[in-house]
């Protein structure tokens, strides 16, 4: 069955243009990608979201503009009981007056193979982590393992025409006092890069991450990898979030991470989360840089008042 999409609705799309740059046609070749995170920002809630609620929230997501919804995960119930119902929120959304593409998040091969046998589904996101401790808590391998199952779940993939988002986690530094440099992450780089692997997200997992060092890891790797997409999933304080994007921006990232009202972060890194980037504020930032992204801001703060009910 092809994929039920079609065009985004036209009513109330804010395209600003508050500065051109010396080469236009270099500037549109390089839009920027927003990724809303629904699945990141419910994840680690005690409370669970009714099924429903989930799919009228992801629904209204849909209409925004975004270029990927990182909708739900396909993986063990027991580990994130809030994402049990994943396969059920995917049959309510309605995908018809939407480009937003679609991706899941998957911890093993089992996983990929349940991901893959929906059409609607375009991304697989796997949690590739540089800190053997977040490994081993995450997705219970080691790295090695972890790597094993990259390639098996990108074979996977490709098979059915589907893209392989990999995630390096713990990517700025972690808290367990394992080995990090920015030359180890060049190394996972250069593996994946081997494997195929087209999008690599650097994830700031527990918020370390500092201004100096994410302009570093992007300017070197993208300047490296030119045929890699690579972004930025940050999860910050938010007095320290603007000087981060700008910085990301600054070395040439294109693609980031966000989930409304920064709610949400990894229930897997340490008992006191760091929020996800907001997406209101990124908005804000990229607009400060002369990057605002075409989003259908009606639809978007209809969300905003949507995520106060189902963040309630």
């Amino acid at each position: 069955m092809p994929n039920p999409r079609g065009s985004l609705k036209p009513q109330g799309l804010i395209i600003t243009q508050k500065f051109v740059p010396p080469d236009l046609s270099a500037y549109l070749q390089g839009m920027i990608k927003l990724i809303e995170c629904p699945r990141d920002a419910m994840q680690g809630l005690p409370q669970f979201i009714d099924t429903a609620i989930k799919a009228a929230y992801i629904n209204q997501l849909l209409q925004v503009g975004f270029d990927t919804i990182d909708f739900g995960s396909f993986v063990s119930p027991k580990a994130i009981p809030q994402m049990r119902d994943t396969a059920e929120v995917l049959e309510l959304l309605d995908l018809f007056e939407s480009k937003s593409k679609l991706l899941a998040i998957v911890a093993n091969t089992r996983g990929a193979e349940d991901a893959l046998q929906f059409e609607q589904i375009d991304y697989l996101g796997f949690p590739l982590s540089v800190s053997e401790t977040f490994q081993q808590r995450n997705t219970n391998k080691s790295i090695q393992e972890a790597l094993s199952t990259v390639e098996e779940i990108q074979n996977l993939a490709e098979v059915k025409g589907k893209t392989l988002v990999t995630y390096l986690s713990m990517g700025f530094g972690n808290p367990y006092g394992d080995p990090y440099s920015p030359e180890l992450i060049a190394d996972f780089v250069k593996q994946l890069d081997e494997l195929g692997i087209k999008i690599i997200s650097f994830a700031d997992t527990v918020g370390t991450a500092s201004p100096a060092l994410i302009s570093s890891l992007f300017e070197i790797n993208i300047q490296a990898y030119p045929h890699i997409e690579f972004g930025a999933h940050l999860h910050t304080k938010p007095d320290e979030l603007e000087p981060k994007i700008k910085a990301a921006i600054k070395a040439g990232c294109l693609r980031f991470d966000g989930a409304i009202k920064g709610y949400g972060g990894c229930p897997m890194a340490k008992d006191d989360l760091v929020g996800n980037v907001a997406t209101e504020s990124l908005i804000k930032i990229l607009e400060k840089c002369g990057r605002t992204p075409a989003l259908n801001m009606m639809e978007f703060n209809e969300a905003m008042k949507l995520a106060n009910v189902v963040f309630a």
